[in-house]
């Protein structure tokens, strides 16, 4: 039997359907027809070529049974039989899609040793990156028929962040390449078809508060919902790069574990206002080569170099603490507060946007360019399901950066004191102030 016709695609799900780089995301905003693309991508991949076995992952077994499952039985009527044992469709002609879901971390493990030649993963953004790093594993076969991964995704979610990192801001690591990806950003206006069939959905959409309506109308991936530093502005917070001044106060704040070392070097202006200007990001490292890498960044006198109190913790293999080894290497750290919540109260006081003088907008704490994953982790932070104070610890690589500022904010520092022309600044006498601010 010949397929039914289907409705004509949209510009957008065009490009969709004739992307031929190995990933391929769908979306950005609410209602650009994801759903309705990657259904109709996956069939006419089954009649086009004969024997190709493909996924088709969700988050959950209900979303994938409404989105998917039941849509396709009535597309599909006799042209391929669902198989509920099998969760799969298979056609005539021997090709097989398959539904899977991850609910939990570790529902994704029951795909690791199998083959897909094509997987989609709808509403990509739900799922981890180790959920997404063991699906992408399972792309492979000895065969001719292209290795491709469909994703489609919404601003917010745990995997927000390597979503944003893959397709919107495009940076690579080890052997990622950025001809590899391909994004097609798609919003509530491409639908053509929703548009004249529930123009009330538009409306909706378009009367949200301003956070949500950025997130789902516009599909501005800088805000989401449950974004936790809705006040970061790329515009705002990161700004062009400029000589610190000799007299400003430099601070060193960090959050460091065998899996991180995020540090950051911060000046702060007369006024009270500070610039993160110099980072280190770095996985691996154990604590004399940590101190190691910060000691051949800094290359001027750092008034304190802050850090949480657990790291005042004695090891088990070698009954020292951090603090003492780093003090070994010549760098004395200030223990920083670690209340949590006051710390993220905190920050959110920093980051919060203002008017100036001259009419624009600025903010307590701005970033310089180059510190690129304070400026990629701090707006993917989502609020702590448990604790709406509290900033979420999953997707813990994204916690670090924003970690190590929260000690820096905790520190209570002290803004520059006015210098007079030609007359050098008192270190000893500032970091002295700075230990016994507040006591």
């Amino acid at each position: 039997m010949q397929p039914r016709a289907i409705e004509a695609p949209n510009e957008k799900q065009k490009q969709f359907f004739t992307a031929t780089t190995r990933y391929i995301a769908y979306g950005g905003a609410r209602g650009g027809g994801k759903s309705w693309a990657v259904r109709k991508k996956a069939v006419l991949m089954a009649l086009y070529y004969p024997g190709i076995k493909m996924l088709l992952v969700r988050r959950t077994y209900m979303e994938l049974r409404e989105n998917h499952i039941l849509p396709l039985m009535a597309e599909l009527k006799g042209i391929a039989e669902y198989k509920e044992t099998q969760k799969s469709f298979c056609f005539a002609n021997g090709s097989r899609l398959r539904f899977g879901y991850c609910d939990h971390e570790e529902d994704v493990l029951q795909y690791q040793g199998q083959e897909f030649d094509v997987i989609f993963i709808d509403e990509a953004t739900q799922l981890t990156k180790f959920q997404y790093d063991t699906l992408s594993a399972c792309l492979r076969g000895a065969n001719a028929f292209p290795k491709r991964i469909y994703l489609t995704c919404n601003p917010g979610g745990v995997g927000h962040d390597w979503v944003k990192r893959l397709f919107i801001l495009r940076q690579y690591k080890n052997s990622e390449k950025a001809q590899d990806y391909t994004f097609i950003p798609a919003r509530v206006y491409d639908n053509r078809v929703l548009l004249e069939r529930d123009p009330g959905y538009v409306q909706m959409l378009e009367n949200l508060p301003e956070d949500l309506r950025r997130a789902w109308l516009d599909g501005d991936w800088n805000v989401f919902a449950g974004q936790y530093f809705t006040e970061f502005r790329e515009n705002i917070h990161v700004v062009k790069p400029f000589e610190i001044p000799k007299n400003w106060r430099r601070y060193f704040a960090m959050d460091y574990g065998l899996d991180m070392l995020a540090g950051y070097w911060i000046a702060m202006d007369e006024t009270g206002k500070a610039y993160v200007y110099r980072e280190v990001y770095q996985s691996g490292l154990i604590v004399s080569e940590a101190a190691d890498v910060i000691l051949q960044k800094t290359c001027e006198t750092v008034n304190a170099f802050l850090a949480p109190p657990d790291l005042w913790n004695r090891r088990q293999d070698t009954g020292k603490s951090v603090a003492e080894i780093f003090a070994q290497k010549g760098i004395f750290l200030t223990k920083a507060q670690n209340s949590r919540v006051q710390g993220w109260l905190d920050l959110k006081e920093w980051l919060k946007p203002r008017k100036n003088p001259d009419g624009g907008w600025e903010a307590n704490l701005q970033i310089f360019p180059c510190c690129t994953n304070l400026i990629r982790c701090l707006p993917a932070l989502r609020y702590d399901e448990r604790n709406g104070n509290d900033c979420a610890r999953e997707p813990h690589e994204i916690t670090h950066g924003p970690d190590a500022i929260r000690y820096f904010v905790a520190g209570r520092p002290l803004p520059a004191g006015k210098q007079k022309e030609g007359e050098e600044e008192d270190y000893e006498s500032q970091l002295e102030e700075f230990l016994n601010y507040g006591i």
